[in-house]
């Protein structure tokens, strides 16, 4: 039987995503962002797309405010150590976004209900939260067996989900680093969420080095609907074990969405008027990403 080959550029998967889909992000807070996907999906102009997460970050505050959601699911939204999300801050406040809240491991069962096929998951802790007060989707019932309060908290359902990994070959095959962490542990439970999936990936390998080391294939080739190869296609985020968060681009990133008029000055420089992903890159500069490699620059 002939295997697919679902290589394709950024351009090309980003184009099959649809305005006014729900849309999954891989990573976890400032770790392993499908960056170089988020950027696409701003230079492509989708619009009214729903993100629902776990606990999101810049990926969510780039795609805010470049226009591309109408919503959000998820516990948290901000970027840890460099301070709040402010496109985030300010859509919310203006109405202009709708924010629907979820405690942490709430938001991760609702991608285990979607990932087994379940119409709601069951939760016991939510009594004397305002979470189930104010979101009508979780349905308050009684447990059958023990007679206890429950709540039905509804699947994530994203119609695609996107997330960044170190290896992958040409029919879609991915693979991780043997000690996974909490950023990888969510992309693979995102995966097994939804039916549409698009990878990018470090580098693309042959699939006889991928044999050679089945065990660390976590997303299956019947999983995957396009792979990318995209060289630091989290950056600015990091990826752990291969490169560090970029700290300087954070803080200019911060700098630059204190108010809407320079983060849209911010957002031409560095996204809509960039070509596409290698020109991001160009602009970082080999010597800054062979720095956060770790690799000994020459002089």
């Amino acid at each position: 039987m002939k295997r697919t080959i679902k290589l394709a550029s950024l351009k090309e998967a980003v184009s099959h995503i649809s305005d006014g889909e729900r849309i999954a992000m891989g990573g976890f807070a400032i770790y392993q962002r499908p960056m170089a996907l988020a950027a696409e999906l701003v230079r492509q102009k989708k619009r009214r797309l729903t993100l629902v997460g776990i606990v999101n970050g810049i990926e969510a505050d780039l795609l805010i405010g470049g226009g591309v959601l109408c919503a959000i699911e998820t516990s948290y939204v901000g970027l840890e150590r460099f301070g709040l999300a402010r496109n985030f801050r300010r859509a919310v406040e203006s109405g202009a976004l709708k924010a629907v809240d979820y405690p942490e491991l709430i938001a991760w069962d609702r991608f285990r209900a979607s990932q087994e096929g379940l119409p709601f998951w069951p939760c016991t802790f939510l009594g004397g939260s305002g979470v189930a007060a104010n979101n009508p989707q979780i349905v308050p019932f009684t447990c059958p067996v023990t007679a206890r309060q429950m709540w039905a908290v509804p699947p994530a359902r994203p119609d695609v989900v996107l997330v960044h990994a170190p290896l992958g070959d040409e029919y879609g095959n991915v693979a991780f680093h043997h000690r996974k962490m909490l950023p990888q542990s969510a992309d693979i439970t995102l995966t097994r969420s939804c039916d549409r999936v698009i990878v990018s990936v470090e580098k693309i390998v042959s699939s006889q080095e991928l044999r050679r080391q089945p065990h660390l294939v976590e997303i299956p080739a019947f999983r995957t609907t396009h792979i990318v190869e995209a060289p630091f296609g989290a950056h600015p985020t990091s990826v752990p074990g291969l490169y560090d968060c970029d700290d300087a681009a954070f803080r200019a990133y911060v700098a630059a969405s204190a108010t809407p008029q320079s983060f849209a000055q911010w957002l031409r420089q560095h996204v809509t008027d960039v070509v596409d992903h290698q020109a991001w890159l160009d602009q970082a500069g080999s010597r800054r990403l062979l720095a956060l490699r770790n690799v000994e620059i020459p002089q």
